[in-house]
């Protein structure tokens, strides 16, 4: 069978090829108890764009690509009845039309069962998440790496978590034993979430510690205040416009460190992601390599994406990631004052 079939040339047996080798690559990430979540199907990598399928605990986020207002309900469906097949512990799903005219097409439509799942769990964590909140389902599957990274790093350590979203990179700091976690985002929706994953994890809830407001403002602000931190988590949108300052991840990448820069301590870290699929992996080390003259700014490491987003050894990217995995790509800046 030709598995570069067009969307028009659609059949049930076309998207079974696709969906049952992937599953079969996925079988050592699945738990006993079904809290875990990952990406189950990624078709801009696995030979059929129109798709992606992720997992939360049991519940099946389908992401649908089609480039048509109403998606493609035939291949949604069909992918649903497989997964059931296959997983019959699935309990509800969710479909998620990315180019649908409403906001409500584009967050998500409970198409199967009456409940969606409210947390996952991972590395022993458990996380808030509200599946039909936004396009993203308000948790990235592709950071699973780096929550492990903070967990392991974090210990003693003072974290400012900016651009934090639903804070899942925080949340791990915190379970990692940081000594304190500021949370802070643009959007204080996002970290009423992150309260719910300090509440399921009994965490000490701070409420102080989760501050909404403008990133360039924000940072000014504990600058001004002499706020110091051993690690600084910047995880910045693709693109964001407000009227204190732009956020534009292919042009403007080591602005957003240097303005982060004075809140590290000397010895401490920055975690900087850039999301960009148009950004280069060798653009985005070179802007990084652009920090360490001077001694200043070291690269001390790079953190891949797991393997269910990079399920192919013959990926046609849009721009090489290289040397990262994925188009999210993380990097673990030592900075130093007096080197």
């Amino acid at each position: 069978m030709d598995l570069a079939l067009r969307i028009t040339d659609y059949n049930s047996a076309v998207i079974t090829a696709y969906l049952e080798p992937a599953l079969a690559k996925r079988t050592s990430l699945f738990d006993e108890k079904h809290e875990v979540a990952f990406r189950l199907f990624n078709g801009f990598v696995e030979g059929y764009p129109q798709l992606v399928v992720d997992l939360y605990a049991q519940t099946l986020v389908i992401h649908d690509y089609t480039k048509a207002p109403l998606g493609h309900p035939q291949v949604v469906a069909e992918a649903v009845d497989f997964y059931k097949l296959e997983l019959p512990w699935i309990k509800s799903a969710i479909v998620k039309i990315r180019h649908s005219e409403t906001p409500e097409g584009r967050n998500g439509t409970l198409l199967l069962g009456k409940k969606r799942n409210h947390w996952i769990r991972e590395h022993g964590v458990r996380y808030s998440v509200d599946l039909l909140m936004n396009r993203d389902a308000s948790f990235y599957l592709d950071t699973r790496l780096l929550r492990q990274w903070l967990i392991e790093n974090s210990a003693g350590k003072h974290v400012l978590n900016t651009f934090a979203y639903t804070s899942s990179l925080g949340v791990a700091a915190e379970a990692g034993g940081a000594a304190a976690v500021l949370h802070t985002d643009l959007n204080q929706n996002f970290l009423n979430v992150a309260k719910v994953s300090y509440t399921l994890n009994a965490f000490p809830l701070n409420k102080k510690r989760f501050q909404s407001g403008d990133f360039w403002v924000h940072m000014q602000r504990l600058k001004r205040a002499g706020d110091v931190f051993d690690l600084v988590i910047l995880d910045p949108p693709f693109f964001s416009d407000t009227s204190k300052g732009t956020v534009d991840m292919a042009k403007n990448t080591t602005k957003l460190i240097n303005k982060v820069r004075p809140l590290v301590a000397d010895g401490g870290r920055i975690v900087a992601i850039n999301n960009s699929l148009f950004y280069s992996g060798t653009d985005y080390m070179q802007a990084l390599e652009s920090l360490t003259s001077g001694g200043y700014v070291e690269i001390e490491q790079t953190i891949d994406v797991g393997d269910d987003f990079v399920a192919s050894d013959a990926i046609q990217w849009i721009t090489d990631p290289a040397p990262f995995n994925h188009s999210t790509k993380i990097a673990i800046l030592k900075i130093r004052h007096n080197p």
